[in-house]
């Protein structure tokens, strides 16, 4: 996206709040994880660090801008591969936690890390050959989608149709902003509309994150999975 000369700085400010949400909501599910999963721990932290670093990276840039300094378009390129890379991290983690449907082996699968690392590097190698994001944005949608369906899965299986409903409206507002933040040349009223419903989605994911660490971390003591208690 090429910021227009009267970027308003109320616009850039703004950008963070979604950033605050995104990072404090992917920071909720560390606790469950280390309980429930401890060897995931380190994989979900490393995935927040790196969504929060994707989102204050463009969020920077365009304050930046926003004040009149530089272009430093590296900054506003590292979204999506740093986005694709923590969503990553955080669906292995939460494949990682016991799965709420009993699976017909009795054992729960989760596919190898190098294998999503291997992913990643793949489709970073095709966008810097092509020089377009679109592969790592696509990407980035994936993660989402893995973590999005895992979080509706967990809720369901406690019960909590609320949870499950806020994890599939984040789910629904990350299909709707991807490509609307891979269009260029945005208007600054195109930008307040995408920014306000960034703002909701990412709020939706927080909501649902607090909700699934409560009740993982109430049904961690319990070996036989997940806590069928209904959160008010």
């Amino acid at each position: 996206m090429s910021a227009p000369v009267d970027y308003p700085v109320a616009l850039a400010l703004q950008d963070f709040m979604p950033v605050v949400l995104t990072g404090v909501g992917a920071a909720c599910l560390i606790r469950p994880v280390a309980r429930t999963a401890p060897r995931a721990t380190a994989t979900a932290a490393t995935g927040t660090g790196l969504i929060l670093a994707g989102g204050l990276s463009k969020a920077i840039w365009k304050l930046v801008v926003s004040l009149g300094g530089p272009d430093v378009q590296p900054m506003n390129k590292a979204l999506f591969p740093l986005l694709s890379a923590g969503f990553l991290l955080l669906a292995h983690a939460l494949l990682s936690l016991p799965s709420p449907v009993a699976s017909p082996r009795g054992t729960d699968r989760v596919p190898p890390l190098w294998g999503f690392a291997a992913t990643w590097a793949l489709l970073g190698a095709v966008s810097l050959f092509l020089a377009s994001s679109l592969p790592v944005m696509v990407l980035t949608v994936a993660a989402v989608t893995v973590c999005g369906v895992r979080l509706i899965l967990l809720a369901r299986a406690a019960g909590d149709t609320p949870t499950a409903s806020a994890a599939g409206l984040w789910l629904l507002g990350m299909y709707v902003l991807g490509p609307l933040a891979a269009r260029p040349d945005q208007s600054v009223a195109l930008q307040w509309a995408e920014q306000s419903c960034n703002t909701l989605t990412q709020a939706a994911l927080l909501l649902a994150a607090l909700r699934t660490a409560r009740s993982l971390s109430r049904s961690a003591p319990h070996p036989a999975g997940l806590s069928r208690t209904v959160l008010p």
